[in-house]
């Protein structure tokens, strides 16, 4: 593992691992018209209060899909 994964893991560790998914949704109109986009990706609402929503890129560029399990998706809309 390069020393830039070990801090990108360490980063997501620390935003994402033991916390609980307390609500999904898409995002809406008003927040992809702040965001300049298109797409409209899922958010999901972690117990602390973080939200999390997908990208296109690293840039936030665009909304995302999120994949999952082997064939499983979930799209932009």
């Amino acid at each position: 593992m390069t020393e830039t994964e070990k801090q990108w893991t360490k980063t997501a560790q620390k935003v994402l691992e033991g916390r609980k998914i307390v609500n999904v949704r898409y995002l809406d109109d008003e927040e992809i018209e702040l965001l300049g986009w298109y797409k409209r990706p899922i958010v999901f609402q972690l117990d602390n209060g973080t939200l999390c929503f997908l990208s296109a890129d690293d840039e936030g560029n665009d909304g995302g899909a999120l994949f999952y399990g082997e064939n499983g998706v979930i799209p932009t809309i």
